[in-house]
């Protein structure tokens, strides 16, 4: 399953140093055009598979981030219109709230300081 993981998870990553390299996109436009190939994959119902063989290989990169806002629509889509809406947020919800309490503690204990150049 590592092995599965890290392979899947390398080349999606492989793919984004590629785009990076040979073209002038900037790092914010590559991150959405990763973000919603995951929702535009998983809305077609082939994300589903990567994840089911890779794991946290295909969950973990920006792309399984578009495949949990997209799942959590598609699911809360089959309780009414509402749901479609609050689905995503209901199934993103635990991610963004550890990122945001983390990100506070390590600002509480680590002195931030601008970049110099």
């Amino acid at each position: 399953m590592f092995v599965k993981a890290f392979l899947v998870g390398g080349a999606i990553c492989l793919i984004a140093q590629v785009i990076i390299n040979f073209t002038k996109l900037t790092a914010g436009k590559i991150l959405v055009y990763f973000m919603l190939a995951g929702v535009v994959l998983q809305a077609l119902g082939l994300y589903q598979y990567l994840v089911d063989f890779a794991g946290a290989g295909a969950t973990v990169p920006i792309s399984g981030f578009g495949y949990l806002l997209a799942n959590g629509a598609i699911r809360g889509a089959q309780k009414g219109l509402f749901y479609a809406v609050t689905g995503s947020l209901a199934a993103a919800s635990a991610g963004v709230t550890a990122a945001v309490v983390f990100a506070f503690i390590f600002a509480l204990i680590f002195k931030s300081h601008s970049k110099k150049n």
